[in-house]
């Protein structure tokens, strides 16, 4: 199967859930990044807030603010093509609707973290393998915006367990992720000598 017959069958895998099945996994999501050494021991996290069925990290979001932790969303660069801002958040804040129809913070530069500035970014996949292989929506947005600088802050991977698949081919322009979190466990990723570090 192609990247496009996976990315198609995976989308609508999550698009299937249910309310109460996405409700459960962000449960169950936020339970697996609290117990991770990663979230616990980083101060600034960018999340995403979720669309098309994406697993929520909503509740991880909350509990990063509770633990007086900074969060960030990205937001689309205004200028530079298929780019990310990362802009910091708090819930309840203000949001505008992008070219997409997904919802973003406003954009202001006082607010404007570089990636290198994040301890750690939670990625949202449409699907993934055991050797941390991904694709995503197939924009390249987040793997132009932290090309540079993808071995400098820890990246983690999220998205339902039903998104699993046996294998992907990994392309040259991928970032490599050090883990991917579903909402039953953590999988980490041990195959790239960049992703020599575990963070159980």
């Amino acid at each position: 199967m192609d990247s496009k017959a996976v990315r198609q069958l995976m989308r609508e895998r999550r698009r299937a859930l249910s309310p109460l099945q996405q409700d459960a996994a962000s449960a169950g999501l936020a339970q697996q990044l609290s117990n991770l050494s990663a979230f616990r021991n980083s101060k600034r996290i960018a999340f995403y807030l979720a669309s098309d069925g994406e697993i929520d990290p909503q509740l991880a979001m909350g509990i990063a603010e509770a633990a007086g932790k900074e969060c960030y969303l990205p937001v689309l660069h205004p200028l530079k093509l298929n780019r990310l801002y990362f802009v910091r958040y708090c819930q309840g804040d203000p949001l505008s609707i992008n070219r997409f129809g997904i919802e973003e913070p406003r954009l202001k530069s006082r607010r404007i973290v570089p990636p290198i500035g994040l301890d750690l970014i939670l990625l949202p996949l449409v699907a993934f393998d055991r050797h941390g292989n991904r694709l995503g929506m197939g924009g390249g947005f987040y793997d132009r915006t932290l090309a540079t600088q993808q071995h400098l802050t820890r990246l983690i991977g999220l998205a339902q367990s039903c998104q699993e698949t046996d294998s992907i081919r990994p392309q040259p322009w991928d970032v490599a992720l050090r883990a991917i979190v579903t909402e039953c466990n953590v999988i980490h990723c041990p195959t790239n000598p960049e992703r020599n570090t575990t963070y159980a």
